[in-house]
């Protein structure tokens, strides 16, 4: 008589789901009870570096007498710089334009098509000053020089990472110490950081708008104040409480 040949896997598939039945379901553990807390820190500086925005603008019957004019004084301001010892590397022209200079049309004349009576070019250079002692004479050279346009002055920290790094660190302890007072308030302690978010920070630029270009002519001798810099940092704490 033949034998008859079966398969063991039907067999086991039912005994698996039977003993997964007969198991209890293990009860899901609870989610932690946590404390989330934002803290911020500041640190403070005296700016060492200086960015100044100036440049020259003239005008002239046509585009090319008033690039030739533009170009003749902004060469004069870039050597006065350098002999300043501002090093090529701190000069960025940050703006260049050429556009017309329309004429003043008087109302009876309108409204006929404007006439161009010249035209009108901007060279826009940033420097940075590493010498903020020097700043005051640089100012006062540029503009003897033929600089006529001067925007503003923005002080900085030229490395901030130290100062930013401090501000950190305060920021965590003003977040650690506000989680204290709320967990001794409501009658709970504090365990494990869970996690550390930062939510940033930065070094606003500090601008410093100046006199008027013939003010600053006729003073040789140019006041200058950096003031002081506030680096803010924010950070947010995940605190796991008993």
């Amino acid at each position: 008589m033949p034998r008859r040949l079966f398969s063991a896997a039907p067999l086991l598939a039912a005994l698996f789901v039977g003993l997964a039945l007969a198991t209890p379901a293990r009860a899901e553990e609870p989610a932690p009870r946590t404390i989330t807390i934002s803290g911020e820190g500041e640190a403070t500086a005296v700016p060492d570096i200086a960015y100044i925005d100036t440049g020259v603008v003239t005008e002239g019957a046509t585009a090319a007498e008033a690039l030739a004019a533009n170009t003749e004084a902004m060469a004069a301001v870039f050597k006065g710089l350098e002999d300043a010892g501002i090093e090529k590397r701190d000069m960025q022209t940050s703006q260049f334009s050429v556009y017309p200079v329309y004429e003043q049309m008087k109302p009876e004349d309108r409204p006929q098509t404007p006439k161009i009576g010249g035209y009108r070019v901007q060279n826009q250079l940033t420097v940075k000053v590493r010498d903020l002692d020097a700043l005051g004479g640089i100012l006062d050279k540029v503009v003897t020089l033929g600089s006529n346009q001067l925007s503003g002055i923005r002080f900085s920290i030229d490395k901030p990472r130290p100062l930013l790094d401090d501000a950190r660190k305060k920021a965590v302890e003003d977040a650690l110490r506000k989680a204290k007072l709320y967990a001794g308030a409501a009658g709970v302690a504090l365990g494990q950081i869970m996690s550390i978010a930062e939510n940033g920070g930065g070094m606003p630029p500090q601008p410093m708008y100046m006199k008027a270009m013939g003010e600053m002519a006729r003073d040789s001798s140019v006041p200058m104040a950096a003031g002081e810099q506030t680096v803010s940092a924010s950070v947010t704490l995940v605190i796991k409480i008993d």
